[in-house]
């Protein structure tokens, strides 16, 4: 049974929502020269669930690396990246406000997919096992006037959220129904999560 796990994320929504779960982890954060964002640059024609099944890949390999270059104890890695997407188009961090602009009202009136992958590494002394789950969820958003969503850029939430919003603050106003999973639209869905960590045995509440 592995008593904690390495949270691979930068966002304190993931860290909330396994600490909410019992679940002792400690974050393994990129080192200063390691270059986080270029794993995220997507390749031409890329299908949204391929996109962001392959990205926690991605980042699931550098943190094993990371692991091991800094002589940790071993233990189990989490990663998981969330994407938006409209159609096939995927809609990922603003780069700046009028970016946020442009897809929040592009998402205005509309429903959507939010897709959320995840990875487990367990690392082995031969080798490294590795669980995954991907969860998918649907979001509706209301009409958003051209002042609700220079409004809401203005309150700086957008930035750095894959599809310019964030469920659980100020852009809940404007969803009139989601489908799927709330924990999976946060960043981090519970039920698929659980399952990962009880096929690695990791010891939970």
């Amino acid at each position: 049974m592995h008593e904690h796990i390495y949270l691979a994320s930068q966002s304190p929504r993931r860290l909330q929502l396994l600490e909410q779960w019992g679940v002792r982890c400690e974050l393994l954060l990129p080192d200063d020269e390691e270059d986080a964002e270029s794993l995220e640059v997507v390749l031409p024609g890329e299908a949204p669930a391929a996109y962001v099944r392959r990205v926690t890949q991605l980042k699931l390999t550098a943190s094993l690396e990371r692991l091991r270059r800094r002589r940790l104890p071993l233990a189990p890695v989490l990663c998981a990246d969330t994407t938006v997407a409209l159609g096939r188009r995927i809609l990922g961090k603003p780069a700046d406000e009028a970016d946020a602009m442009r897809t929040l009202a592009a998402l205005s009136g509309r429903r959507h997919r939010v897709l959320t992958a995840v990875a487990l590494g367990v690392p082995g002394v031969r080798t490294d096992r590795t669980l995954d789950a991907l969860s998918v969820s649907w979001v509706t958003f209301s009409d958003m006037s051209p002042g609700d969503i220079r409004r809401y850029v203005a309150t700086g939430e957008p930035m750095g959220k894959a599809g310019s919003y964030a469920i659980q603050g100020r852009a809940a106003a404007w969803i009139s129904h989601i489908s799927g999973s709330y924990s999976g639209i946060m960043g981090l869905p519970a039920f698929e999560t659980a399952g990962l960590l009880r096929a690695a045995h990791v010891r939970t509440g």
